[in-house]
């Protein structure tokens, strides 16, 4: 029998990848991320495909939650307890806060059990770790948009014009964004540790939702109390949204700010806290 030997290429020419820890508090490695976007595409589209999948009404669960939420909120909040609307139609004022709403809650909601939900794949393969909460946060995006569109059917139902302000829409939702990668960031990062994490952020949804102004105006909230409140970004969120859309909202533009430093610091803080614990997850999850 006659052997056969392959000669192996020169040693300058073989192709090899280093993967180590990076060094430094602010070393990201967001490059990475986006090298992988491939990866991040398909758990996006991966998350909307199941979680439709065998469903009875599909995709319908879209526009029906939302508008359950609101016709429950409008008769409970809008007719029985009669909270001002700032001037709008209940329903526009209830459906304009939810479709932000919404779209953090179910962000944070996946995310926050992201890591733990991925573990096989997350224990065989490198990619970096920084793409599965990511991905758990931008999926609810095909949603919102969804429900976007039921809200300017509705904008017309009920007479609002839209205005200018419209066009500042794609920075609240910029902001909505980043709160919620930087809430989601702490949360699944918690969460392969402590698995309670997973538990407790139903309540944490619900708890954040009444101390945002989704059924209530923020301006029942006494002055003195406004910037202590306004620390919750969502709130500048939300005002923005209810604003942009119905023209009529006033905005208070030093909720904005605060909302907006709030969100880029719990977004840095994320980070930092999510790449410092990242280097165990697979020897715990």
């Amino acid at each position: 029998m006659k052997n056969t030997t392959t000669a192996l290429p020169p040693a300058d020419d073989l192709l090899v990848v280093l993967i180590q820890p990076r060094k430094g508090w602010l070393n990201f490695d967001l490059a990475a991320v986006y090298r992988y976007r491939e990866l991040l595409y398909f758990l996006i589209w991966r998350d909307v495909l199941i979680r439709y999948k065998q469903t009875a009404i599909g995709v319908a669960w879209v526009v029906l939650q939302p508008l359950l939420t609101m016709v429950i909120f409008t008769v409970i909040f809008g007719r029985l307890a009669k909270l001002s609307s700032d001037g709008l139609p209940y329903p526009v004022f209830s459906f304009a806060a939810l479709l932000p709403w919404n779209y953090f809650s179910q962000a944070i909601s996946r995310s926050g059990v992201s890591l733990v939900s991925n573990a096989n794949l997350i224990s065989k393969i490198y990619f970096p770790r920084l793409i599965v909460p990511i991905s758990g946060a931008l999926g609810p995006m095909v949603d919102f948009a969804v429900s976007f569109a039921i809200l300017l059917v509705m904008l017309a139902w009920y007479g609002v014009a839209p205005t200018w302000w419209m066009l500042a829409l794609p920075f609240f939702t910029l902001l909505a964004v980043v709160t919620s990668v930087a809430v989601s960031l702490f949360l699944s990062a918690l969460n392969v540790k402590y698995r309670d994490v997973g538990q407790a952020i139903p309540f944490l949804v619900q708890f954040w939702m009444y101390a945002s102004p989704v059924v209530y105006s923020v301006t029942i909230i006494p002055e003195k109390w406004r910037i202590l409140y306004s620390l919750n970004p969502m709130v500048g969120v939300i005002e923005g949204f209810r604003w942009a859309l119905g023209g009529k909202a006033r905005l208070d533009f030093v909720t904005l700010a605060v909302g907006v430093v709030v969100a880029l610091l719990l977004l840095l803080g994320g980070l930092i806290y999510f790449k410092r614990t990242e280097r165990f997850f697979a020897d715990i999850i």
